[in-house]
């Protein structure tokens, strides 16, 4: 198994349709202002989360229960930003849509920039022959409330391909998140 570089990623990318919308270089200015980097990296590809977010809160006093999850637990939020409260979690998902290749596991991971402010970003592997938009889950590990920007960098993917096919993909399996285009909820 290898790492795969950013040569590898723009050719999947521009030529297999593997990151959709994909920017084949690192973005960090935006109409003359700096933004949190976003685009193809050295070995990894910079994701950014879309403006729809879905943020935990305690006001029903639900129970997160991944078995029978209670839409009662957060509030939904549209903007240019996130206000995550102290010690609290929210959900997004990303800009890009990504159809990961049967020979290829790929790593979400969080970016240095939000983990020094106290911002970790789950670790969640994209399977062999997934697609959709991942759902980005960032936990506030601070007793401050933490800022997360829409349409700029939050996590960082890699991309790890296997000297061999898997027998079975996450596709071949039915797996109950693929073709996600939303911030998806828990299933079982």
């Amino acid at each position: 198994m290898s790492i795969k570089s950013d040569k590898w990623i723009r050719r999947m990318a521009e030529n297999e349709g593997m990151i959709e919308p994909f920017e084949p270089g690192q973005m960090r200015e935006r109409d003359g202002s700096k933004i949190i980097s976003y685009g193809t990296s050295s070995y990894g590809y910079d994701v950014r989360c879309a403006n729809e977010f879905k943020v935990f809160t305690n006001t029903y006093s639900a129970t997160v229960d991944p078995k029978a999850f209670d839409e009662k637990s957060f509030v939904n939020f549209t903007g240019d930003h996130c206000i995550i409260p102290p010690n609290s979690f929210a959900l997004a998902r990303t800009v890009e849509y990504f159809r990961i290749p049967r020979s290829v596991l790929t790593v979400c991971l969080g970016k240095s920039t939000y983990a020094r402010c106290g911002i970790i970003v789950n670790v969640t592997p994209l399977e062999p022959e997934w697609e959709g938009h991942v759902t980005l889950e960032f936990s506030n590990t601070t007793t401050l409330p933490a800022k997360i920007y829409a349409n700029e960098g939050v996590a960082q993917m890699l991309f790890f391909e296997s000297d061999e096919i898997c027998e079975v993909s996450y596709r071949d399996r039915g797996g109950k998140y693929q073709g996600q285009t939303g911030v998806t909820l828990p299933k079982t």
